[in-house]
């Protein structure tokens, strides 16, 4: 099982549920993500040494699983799961990508990467993408709305595994005991259980609301308009935070 939602979508509150069920287990370390399948040469080690390496830890639990948000950004990872884990479930956590930009912001801004101050940053990335290193980061530290864009990098994922991957939203998950019951059987394990004082995700429950003018949440929602649209028609499913129903088309 792979989780690959979004980066700061709560993934690393959805990795402690499952770590948490006795019928899942995680790859460990959890940190770094071992991003097994962002490398050709990491990948060809095959299952095998996959296993040794991450999960040795193991014993007869049901699934092993693991986190990287950066599998959803590369188009050839679903190819290189394929070849090491053949079928595998595919979990995808999403959230408000408006909130979600904000949360990038902060994260690039306290691990001292971004200098500009959020309207700015949010403002020229409206205008098109920041430069970055690749030395430093794995991916764009400044996607911030690119990376919101979800449909874009979740089609491959459910081209390669379309009965595998189950998407589910931060707004829902959180706390919510039934949406984690859905997810719990999606995965084939037991639903009747429940992480003891389930907290709000730190992304959810530390940031708040946005802290951006009217005009330039409104122009964020009107770039977001298009992707969202073709989001919950891929879905068939509304979205749970608000949309536009026009947008510009940024395709």
């Amino acid at each position: 099982m792979l989780v690959i939602g979004g980066q700061r979508c709560g993934t690393t509150y959805l990795h402690g549920l499952l770590d948490w069920h006795p019928e899942i287990t995680m790859a460990r370390p959890a940190r770094p993500e071992p991003k097994v399948f962002l490398s050709d040469e990491l990948s060809a080690r095959g299952r095998e040494w996959y296993r040794r390496t991450y999960f040795a830890h193991a014993t007869d639990e049901a699934l092993l699983g693991e986190k990287s948000t950066s599998y959803i950004e590369d188009a050839e990872a679903p190819a290189r799961v394929q070849r090491v884990l053949g079928v595998t479930e595919c979990v995808v956590l999403l959230r408000d990508p408006v909130e979600r930009a904000v949360s990038n912001w902060r994260f690039s801004t306290d691990h001292g990467i971004e200098t500009r101050p959020l309207e700015v940053a949010l403002r020229q990335n409206l205008e098109g993408p920041t430069d970055w290193s690749g030395l430093l980061t794995s991916v764009s530290p400044f996607a911030y709305l690119e990376r919101g864009r979800y449909l874009d990098y979740l089609e491959p994922w459910l081209q390669a595994f379309p009965s595998n991957s189950h998407v589910f939203f931060l707004q829902e998950l959180a706390g919510d005991r039934h949406t984690l019951q859905r997810l719990f059987r999606a995965l084939g394990v037991a639903d009747n259980v429940r992480p003891p004082g389930v907290a709000q995700p730190m992304n959810q429950s530390h940031e708040g609301r946005p802290p951006l003018t009217m005009e330039l949440t409104n122009a964020l929602r009107e770039y977001f308009a298009d992707s969202d649209a073709a989001l919950s028609r891929r879905l068939g499913r509304a979205l749970p935070w608000p949309t536009l129903k026009m947008g510009l088309n940024h395709g």
